[in-house]
């Protein structure tokens, strides 16, 4: 071989090499990524999302699926659907009875009014800063990988202790815990010696601070094919013991923007239920899950 064709070879690996580290067109944490208004399979679903807009305070999306046949699908009361960007908290909502709140909008809500089935529109808000929202997601709560999950007790008042989760780089810290009776009175750390304090049915909003490396947690997220979700047990259905548990939900998914360098997320989830489960016995659990995402052309 001529110095010339060694040379050309040499400067053709080169280019190769180059198209490959500067591509970005990989699925961010290992959940797959399409644009807005196009289809993809998803827990048992082929999914579309489709005119995502901005009315008010709301993000809509509408949402069409039936079920791709590659086994079992998700069940719709599973699913919940988030705003994907650069969010300063995560934003989520049920698939089904989000559009609760949203009274002022002629919008049909998502249902699935077939087991084959689902259409309608999800909404998720308030989110009034447009330019943070680069798509939305979608993960259901009972989708679990095996051999995955990390569970930590949250108890009131102290709630969860400064955990540091080795499997995912994951750093949780609480920043708050709040207890309520479920006809909406604060419980108080100080009755805690009170056998009557804790009757009937209760709820507690607890907040966390979570952070990581992005290249650690993407790491981990891309060698087990999926990202972590955030649950806390037990909980109710949509509507709850109060409408900040609807609003904050008992689970979230970590699925920071893809150009960010690292994992900063605060957010409010809520458990609920028996008081006693609920306040003095309650699970926080590190899952690994299935996730996808639909992201703006604009």
């Amino acid at each position: 071989m001529s110095v010339r064709s060694v040379l050309a070879c040499l400067a053709a690996v080169v280019l190769v090499a180059s198209a490959c580290s500067g591509d970005d067109s990989g699925d961010p944490y290992a959940v797959p990524t399409v644009a807005v208004g196009e289809s993809q399979a998803i827990l048992g679903w082929n999914m579309s999302v489709s005119n995502i807009r901005f009315d008010g305070d709301n993000v809509l999306i509408d949402v069409d699926a039936s079920p791709s046949g590659d086994g079992p699908h998700a069940d719709p009361k599973d699913l919940r659907f988030g705003l994907y960007g650069a969010l300063a908290h995560p934003l989520e909502a049920p698939a089904l009875g989000g559009c609760r709140d949203v009274t002022d909008l002629s919008v049909q809500p998502l249902s699935a009014p077939a087991p084959d089935r689902l259409t309608g529109t999800v909404c998720l808000g308030p989110q009034r800063d447009q330019s943070q929202v680069r798509g939305v997601y979608v993960y259901s709560t009972g989708d679990r990988m095996p051999g995955t999950t990390a569970a930590f007790p949250a108890a009131f008042p102290v709630g969860l202790p400064p955990t540091k989760d080795d499997d995912t780089g994951l750093s949780l810290r609480t920043t708050s815990v709040d207890a309520f009776r479920a006809d909406g009175s604060m419980v108080n750390p100080t009755e805690l010696g009170d056998a009557d304090a804790f009757t009937g049915a209760g709820y507690m909003l607890l907040g966390l601070d979570i952070t990581s490396v992005a290249t650690k947690y993407r790491d981990v997220s891309e060698s087990r094919g999926g990202p972590t979700m955030v649950v806390m047990s037990p909980t109710l259905p949509v509507p709850g013991l109060s409408h900040a548990c609807d609003v904050y939900g008992a689970s979230v998914l970590l699925l920071p923007e893809r150009s960010r360098e690292s994992v900063q997320m605060g957010v409010t989830l809520c458990v609920q239920g028996d008081i006693n489960d609920a306040l003095l016995y309650p699970t926080l659990s590190l899952i690994g899950t299935h996730a996808a995402v639909w992201t703006r052309n604009d």
